[in-house]
């Protein structure tokens, strides 16, 4: 919930927003409680951020596989640091990667956050998918 203080014409309003639901969100002016609709809050974000994971949790036992059979075992994963939803991959499978290259851009509080490779190696696997959401500590690309 955000607290605000507003002044209008001479009059103070303080304003409780709490965290919209689907394009309702429940506001309090002064004591008193509105649930107010959005109209121009884009809706297709909230989907996309609750069914995803458990999509991409689904496949990724199907991509583990693979990847432990082509002996990435020596591969260090790299880890997402917030929770949010991959915008790009910027590698591929066997590509060389140099510590501080940029390798994934990653969508979080509707800011772009460039993900870097933290060491020297070889892409073993990607994990995500353009439009996955992920969660804190997912892994994202193995490197080897």
């Amino acid at each position: 919930m955000k607290e605000y203080k507003f002044k209008i014409n001479g009059t103070d309003y303080n304003v409780s927003v709490e965290d919209p639901e689907e394009n309702i969100v429940n506001v309090t002016v002064n004591g008193t409680a509105h649930k107010v609709e959005l109209a121009d809050m884009p809706v297709a974000p909230a989907p996309v951020v609750r069914p995803r994971p458990v999509a991409t949790a689904a496949a990724a036992p199907a991509q583990a596989a693979p990847a432990a059979a082509s002996g990435s075992g020596d591969a260090k994963p790299l880890k997402t640091p917030l929770p949010g939803v991959v915008l790009e991959i910027y590698v591929n499978v066997g590509d060389t990667v140099k510590a501080g290259q940029k390798v994934l851009m990653l969508e979080a509080m509707k800011m772009e956050n460039s993900i870097e490779s933290d060491k020297d190696g070889v892409v073993k696997a990607v994990k995500v998918s353009k439009g996955d959401s992920v969660q804190e500590g997912d892994v994202l690309i193995l490197i080897g």
